[in-house]
This record gives C-alpha cells, structure tokens and sequence, in this order.
C-alpha cells in the first residue's frame, strides 16, 4: 500500500490546524519610529493612518473606544493567513460599524505592492498596516498575549474597551471569532 498520499494528507491537515511558526527578532526602535512607548501610529495601503494606543490590558484606536479591534498578525506566505484573510474580510463587512479588522505581516521591510497584491489575490478588504512602526506593535501585541517569541501565525488578537477578549493560534473558523464578537457586542 502506497502511504504517500496518507503522509501528504496529514502533513497538510497539521499545518492548517497549527499555523505557521513566526518568529519575532530583537529590533531597534528609534525615537522617529514611536510617538511614546504606548501608541503607535500606523499607515494602511490605502494611506489612511491609525493611531493605536496600549493600555493595561490591551489596545484601543484613538477616538473609537467603542470599536472592536482585531488585530491580524500574519505573513503573506502562511497558507493558513492566505485562507483567513477572507474570513476576516466577511467580518469586517459584517460589523462595519462595530469591528476594526488590522493586518499586520512579521515580514520586515515587505514592499507596499507585495502586500497590496495579497489583498488583492485573497480578498483582504480590510485595513492593512504598512509602516515601518507595525514591527513594534506586533512585538508589543504579542508580548502582551505572553505566547512566546515563537509564536504560531496567523495570531489574532480581539480587544474591546482596551481589553483583551480572547485571542487565537492558527487556523480560525470565522465563526468562532464572531461569537466572540457578539458576546461583545451584546455587553454594550
């Protein structure tokens, strides 16, 4: 019995389910790249800007309290990221007025155009950051989940009121995510 087609399988089911291993590296900041240790901000490919603050217990955009941030920590060449991104556009359309979808790639110094062309191929319709200050936020989102620096990708973070909601590693079904988001939602 050939077991090729078996192993292929499950090697295929294991790295959906597990996500792809991003590791963070140790990088400099100088005092151009943060407006203070807690708030960066953010340019998206559509050259809109963001001005996220960390609080105690998680992350706010300024001016918008109420909102539901999501912050999508991914790579553009993670098949489970690739999978997501349609998800999360589903849910951003879904909750225009309630929801903040935020991609932010571990890929250092990736050219606008090569993130623009993921959004494109697989239907990433929310905001993307492409700044050189996204590297500092990940670090801060991810040290603030206290995953390690060996984290899985894609690594989703969902706050409300700066607070952490729940996070999530790996491949996500978009409903899980979204019952989350009621939840919050329904504590207003």
């Amino acid at each position: 019995m050939n077991k090729s087609p078996l192993i292929l399988l499950l090697a295929t089911i294991t790295l959906l389910f597990t996500g792809c291993s991003g590791e963070k590296k140790e990088t400099k900041t100088t005092s151009s790249e943060i407006i203070s240790k807690k708030e960066y901000a953010i340019s998206g490919l559509d050259a809109s800007d963001l001005l996220i603050k960390q609080e105690q217990n998680g992350f706010i955009i300024d001016g918008t309290r109420e909102k539901i941030v999501l912050f999508d920590i991914f790579a553009t060449w993670c098949p489970p990221c690739r999978a997501g991104a349609k998800n999360l556009s589903s849910l951003q359309a879904k909750y225009p007025d309630d929801l903040v979808v935020i991609g932010l790639s571990i890929e250092e110094e990736i050219e606008k155009q090569k993130l623009q062309d993921f959004a494109k191929e697989y239907e990433a319709s929310y905001f993307i950051a492409h700044s050189p200050q996204t590297k500092n936020l990940v670090y801060d989102v991810v040290k603030s989940l206290k995953v390690g620096p060996k984290y899985p990708i894609p690594l989703m973070a969902l706050y409300k009121d700066g607070k952490l909601i729940n996070y999530y590693s790996g491949a996500t079904q978009e409903e899980f995510i979204e019952s989350d988001i009621k939840n919050a939602l329904d504590e207003k």
